[in-house]
């Protein structure tokens, strides 16, 4: 687990080296798995229907609602990496 939260800490900071910006599809999955690893099952009201981004953000982070921190963590990790090969 430690080496798999160092691995995450490092995958925070590569991500913002990345020189193409990845598509929603890949910001939104980065962020379900972020807060599921750092905050746990999201809490709290859907946004409403005038709020699209915040509710786009709710929705992916309800999909993996369940998941354990140290997967979170991985599929974090696994995602920043296959965008570092092709973003960079």
């Amino acid at each position: 687990m430690a080496d798999m939260k160092s691995a995450f800490e490092q995958a925070q900071k590569d991500v913002k080296t990345l020189t193409k910006r990845p598509s929603n599809e890949d910001m939104l999955f980065l962020y379900a798995q972020f807060k599921q690893a750092t905050e746990g099952d999201v809490k709290g009201d859907r946004p409403g229907m005038l709020d699209m981004v915040g509710r786009a953000k709710y929705d992916a982070w309800a999909k993996i609602k369940g998941a354990k921190s140290d997967a979170a963590m991985k599929a974090y990790v696994d995602k920043v990496a296959a965008l570092l090969k092709t973003h960079k």
